[in-house]
Formats: C-alpha cells, structure tokens, sequence
C-alpha cells in the first residue's frame, strides 16, 4: 500500500480514536445537565379527569425542584393508547416523557387484537407515582345498602341489576367483572364514553350502579340520590374511612387505578436514576401528598426495579380478568 494511503488511513483511525471519548464524554455532560431545557410530560387522557390533575400536581413540583418546566400534554385518545404511541416514537433524551398507565400499559395487551406498541419494550419505566381507588355507589332506588344485601339481589334477579363504565377494559368495567366473578352472580354491563354519562344515567334510574373513581363517587354520595358501598382497594379509603372494602365481603379483590412515568426505549439510566430521585421528593413532600389525599389518590413512589417488576405484575394479573370480562377491542 503506498505510503501517502498508509499515512491517511492511520490518522483517520485516530481521529475515529479520539472522536468516541469525546462523543461519549459529551453524552455523560448532557446526561449531567439534564433537564436544562423544558420538560414535555404526556398524558394519555383528556383535561380535567384524574390523570390530568394528579400528573400537573407533582410535575409543578418537578418544576419547583428542577427549576425547569415540566408541561403537561394531555393526548386523549383510544383508552391512552394514543398518548402512548407518542411517549414511545419520541427521542429517549429525557425532554419527552409520560405517563404509565394501568389501562395502558397492564391492561391494554389483553384487551386489544393491535396494539401500536408492546408496553414491556417500547418503554423505560421510571417509577409510580399514585394508587387511585375506585368506589361501588348504586342508586337508592334500588334498595340494597350494603354489599351482601346487593349481592343477595342480584342472585334473586340473575341478568337484572346493571352496572355502567366508562367504557369497556376501564378499571370502572374491570371492578365490575370482577365483583361478578367473585360473588358468582350474573349482572349487566352497560359500557359508555366516559364515566359523565354513565353517572348521568345512574342519577337517572337508567342503570343500577357504577364503580366509579372515588373523587366522582364521593361527589354524587354528597348528592344524596345513591349509596356508597365498597371501595375496591385492599384499605379504607381516607376520603371515605366510613365505606368498607370489597375485600372484606370478598377476599381476594383488589383494583385500583394508578400512574407512574415511563419514557421511551433506551432513556439513559443516569436520566431514569435522577427522575426516579426527584419524583421520590415530590411525592414525599407535603403539599404533593396532600394534594393527592385530596383527589382522593395515594402517592405510590417505587424504585425502577419495583417499577419494572410492579407493571408486569400487574400486566398478568389483569389478564384473566379482562379475558373472563369477554371484553376484546378490534
């Protein structure tokens, strides 16, 4: 090989050389620095519901500890599929991120023939951030008042009692089937476009009962027109100490509604160490807690590893669930 070719083949290696210590050295730098720019957080339901107020409560507080702006986007849509898919497609920098859902990211692979993205490895899960139960209420005209009372009905009337959701593979629905399934009655599901119409038509006569969010459930509680009778956590409520569980009248149940942060595949781990971090200050601050107790949620921090353990859990515990519920999305 002639010498000038020799001579110009060795200093593009070590240029090549050189240029992966400073490449990787200004990857490390950035990674340090992070977040110095705004912070784009997407949620996957639409504003004013439960999401939307738990994720803007701690990611004003992740601003507050960042001194960098961490902005809501609420991307509605296909159960927060929709959301989902822009979490996974964006760039893993830690400048797009998210939520994790339980209706997205453990419920969703059972409940639909497609999907736009596998929840296992389309994602870098972060950490939890709430635990949100929901609420059993029935309308008074109905007649039972306790969860026996009612299961006691719903045997003597097979097929008669209904129950709405806010659509079918919701948490509202899967409560429902459960329950079903546990005191071995037969009852009616009625899927709507939301929990507002659902509980509209409750109020109505139109249909039995609801489990509803609790913030929601509590709200027509005060109204007087229906009974509460069960929370669907393993613990009472603080927003309704007085309702019992479900799990009390039948072991073994146990939904809850939750929400963690995730971003896409192969977010740096310093990034997903750090965030981790400072969700753990937020949530263990005091007007983030309250906050939350307020809207009826607990906070639910974990570490990335109980994260990763906790949405697969979940995942396979939902699946007979959804399958026994008959519940299937085209």
């Amino acid at each position: 090989m002639p010498r000038r070719r020799v001579l110009r083949r060795a200093l593009l290696l070590s240029g090549s050389a050189l240029a992966a210590p400073m490449l990787a050295s200004g990857i490390a730098r950035a990674v340090d620095s992070w977040p110095n720019k705004p912070v784009k957080y997407i949620n996957l339901f639409p504003a004013g519901g439960p999401t939307d107020i738990l994720s803007r409560i701690v990611c004003q507080k992740l601003s507050e500890l960042t001194g960098q702006q961490f902005i809501v986007d609420d991307r509605g849509g296909s159960g927060g599929n929709v959301g989902a898919e822009a979490i996974k497609n964006s760039a893993p920098d830690g400048y797009t991120i998210g939520l994790m859902s339980v209706s997205s990211h453990a419920i969703a692979s059972t409940l639909y023939a497609r999907l736009p993205f596998n929840a296992d490895k389309d994602f870098t899960p972060v950490t939890m951030l709430w635990s949100l139960p929901n609420l059993l209420i029935v309308r008074k005209t109905l007649g039972p008042k306790t969860v026996p009372d009612l299961i006691a009905l719903a045997k003597d009337k097979p097929g008669k009692i209904s129950y709405a959701s806010s659509g079918a593979g919701t948490t509202v629905h899967l409560s429902g089937a459960l329950f079903a399934a546990l005191a071995r009655i037969d009852i009616l599901h009625v899927p709507y476009r939301g929990s507002a119409p659902a509980t509209q038509d409750l109020l109505a006569d139109q249909v039995d009962m609801i489990f509803d969010n609790i913030p929601g459930s509590l709200a027509q509680m005060g109204g007087g027109k229906v009974w509460g009778l069960a929370v669907t956590s393993t613990e009472r409520s603080p927003m309704a100490p007085e309702v019992p569980t479900m799990a009390s009248f039948l072991p073994g149940y146990d939904i809850n509604s939750w929400g963690g942060i995730c971003g896409p595949a192969g977010l740096p781990q310093p990034i997903v160490d750090k965030l981790n971090t400072l969700a753990k200050q937020a949530l263990d601050s005091d007007d983030v807690r309250k906050a939350y107790l307020k809207n009826g949620a607990t906070p639910f921090w974990k570490s990335v590893a109980d994260t990763v353990a906790y949405r697969r859990a979940e995942e396979a515990r939902f699946a007979p669930i959804v399958k026994a519920s008959g519940a299937k999305v085209d």
